[in-house]
């Protein structure tokens, strides 16, 4: 680890490895600002093609680096449907903290060629370590060994898995993660749990997501056929059905919770940054990054910030929160979280002590703009609350009180129940905030469906797991369980069949501080 202690670094000269790269134009201002480089390198075909497929990138070089005096290296690149930073201005802040940036069109957008494969292994996997190994030839880049440039990653949703992806792959290919450390924003762990919880469509976020790959022509045809289906018949495609696709295997190995799977977990620094009301890539995913895709004393080297914001859609029915506040990364970082991010670089890449605090814990915005802080997400409260029964149809949502407040909660919350339905029933599950039932509203912008797919008759026992928040519940206010047979995020996902859930012997388990 680098915090709060210096490095020696080594520079490597001869490398042995072959990289095809093609520069194609550069601009010079090396007196008063960075050196712009844009250049393409070839990587490996689509799966099930035979042509090599380029990926371009634009290579910022700050002003003052040299062999003599190299400084680390930062990797950056864009969300779903975007394209790489190619003017300095927009990295200005990295590059006047004295980091060089790598910022890359992802395969299948921008200037890159071939298919998205949504960061898969055999895909863009190679495209990370492609370029990994041409930040690893730069004389002006610090060197921590052959192959081994110190450096880190920046980037959100897409820009976050790639992170991941990197880092992931190296540990499985070379027994190391190369980078040094992360700083991903808004993504995921698990992509079919992200887009289908309980094999119920995200609807809004499939459509979305497709549509956004159709400019570019960007997913796979059969990928992009299979999005929209699901999302237009409510059904998730499993590779149930002869002939129909599987996506679940197209997503299996695209994120952490494979390779966690796999028994690999990173051992370096990450700064997490999650979105709390996030409807994609909800504050769940974050926690469990968190909790599994890094090793105990790597966590004691990271900080997790859950800020209200992220992929955000109007949540309407039921009514949810409609905010955009940072105050976590203002509370420690003293600004933005890429403010935040440049203090962790300089303390986890150059050995700095900048005074940050706050490793080792989670801290999570509220819907008023605080920020609560905890060293555990998981639930120590469990809450009996009897029967519950979700609408039967298109009514309002049911709201069922937890507790009274003052209560402060933050993390992660689940039920637990004995459960009655027919195989098809479905409904949505959140914590809410109000005076009474009649005002009571969704803590942020989250609900998590229950998905019926075999009779229970009263004896089974289910978990439901509940959006995770943090919220500050005042005197004369409540919390509540709010139930309800439609959500705007999962339109059109609502019961296949008449009938109410029933939940006997109900506990909400609760993160209680």
């Amino acid at each position: 680890m680098l915090r709060r202690t210096a490095l020696a670094a080594g520079i490597t000269t001869c490398l042995t490895a072959a990289l095809t790269v093609t520069p194609f134009g550069a601009a010079s201002n090396a007196a008063t600002g960075p050196t712009v480089t844009n250049g393409c390198i070839t990587s490996v075909p689509d799966p099930g093609s035979e042509e090599p497929v380029e990926i371009c990138y634009s290579l910022f070089k700050p002003a003052g680096a040299s062999a003599a005096s190299p400084v680390p290296m930062l990797m950056h690149s864009h969300g779903w449907g975007g394209k790489r930073t190619t003017n300095p201005s927009g990295l200005s802040e990295y590059l006047d903290a004295g980091y060089g940036v790598l910022s890359f069109d992802q395969r299948g957008f921008g200037e890159s060629g071939g298919q998205a494969y949504v960061e898969n292994p055999r895909a863009e996997g190679r495209d990370v370590r492609r370029l990994i190994r041409l930040i690893s030839k730069l004389g002006w880049v610090q060197q921590d060994g052959p192959r081994d440039p110190r450096m880190g990653a920046v980037g959100g949703s897409y820009g976050g898995g790639y992170q991941f992806l990197a880092a992931f792959e190296k540990l499985r290919t070379t027994g190391k993660p190369v980078l040094d450390a992360l700083a991903p924003e808004i993504t995921w762990n698990d992509l079919s749990r992200s887009l289908a919880p309980e094999d119920v469509v995200r609807t809004e976020w499939a459509l979305a997501l497709s549509a956004a790959a159709v400019p570019s022509d960007s997913l796979p045809h059969n990928i992009y056929k299979a999005l929209v289906e699901g999302a237009a018949t409510g059904t998730w495609p499993d590779g149930s059905t002869p002939g129909g696709e599987n996506l679940n295997k197209f997503f299996k190995r695209n994120g952490p919770k494979w390779h966690v799977d796999h028994g690999r977990k990173l051992d370096i620094p990450v700064l997490f940054g999650q979105g709390t009301t996030d409807g994609l890539f909800n504050l769940q995913q974050g926690l469990t990054n968190w909790r599994t895709a890094i090793t105990k004393s790597a966590r004691q080297d990271s900080i997790f910030v859950g800020y209200n914001g992220g992929h955000v859609l109007p949540q309407v029915f039921p009514r949810g929160v409609n905010v955009t506040s940072d105050p976590c990364s203002e509370k420690l970082g003293g600004g933005s979280f890429r403010a935040l991010s440049i203090r962790f670089f300089d303390e986890m890449l150059k050995g700095k002590d900048t005074g940050l605090n706050g490793y080792g814990k989670l801290h999570i915005a509220t819907p008023d703009s605080t920020c609560s802080t905890v060293g555990s997400a998981a639930p120590d409260t469990a809450v009996d609350l009897g029967t519950v029964l979700s609408p039967s149809g298109a009514g309002a949502p049911l709201p069922y009180e937890v507790a009274k407040g003052p209560i402060n909660i933050a993390g992660s919350s689940y039920l637990t129940a004995k459960m009655t339905a027919l195989p098809g029933n479905r409904a949505f599950y959140g914590l809410a905030v109000g005076t009474s039932p009649a005002d009571a509203h969704l803590v942020q912008n989250n609900v998590m469906p229950l998905n019926v797919r075999e009779l229970a008759d009263g004896t089974q026992e289910v978990r439901i797991e509940l959006p995770a928040v943090a919220v500050d519940v005042p005197e004369g206010q409540n919390l509540y369980l709010l139930v309800s047979a439609l959500s705007d995020t999962f339109v059109g996902m609502n019961g296949r069949v008449p009938g109410a859930i029933v939940l006997d012997q109900t506990k909400v388990h609760l993160p209680v501080r």
